[in-house]
């Protein structure tokens, strides 16, 4: 008789912490679909810049003719760096 009076209080106990994590759950759901819908709202603002950005580097490259590389310093005597200027 000890052995199912110890099985109920040990389901009891698993019941009550079931209970609370079946009740905290929607919460928890609920503040992490906020912060998603707000990561999305600020990706989708990044994406459009970024976009801005491409378009205006495309339209530059297009009325320079063609992108010149630019070439790297030379190194000094000796293979001492350059300072760079401004």
């Amino acid at each position: 008789m000890e052995l199912v009076g110890g099985f109920m209080v040990m389901m009891g106990i698993i019941g009550f912490f079931l209970a609370v994590v079946w009740l905290v759950m929607p919460l928890v759901l609920f503040a992490i679909k906020g912060k998603v819908d707000r990561m999305l709202v600020l990706l989708e603002g990044v994406e459009q810049r970024l976009a801005a950005l491409e378009s205006r580097q495309a339209a530059a490259a297009e009325s320079a003719g063609a992108v010149a590389a630019t070439p790297l310093p030379a190194a000094g005597a000796a293979g001492e760096p350059v300072e760079p200027t401004d």
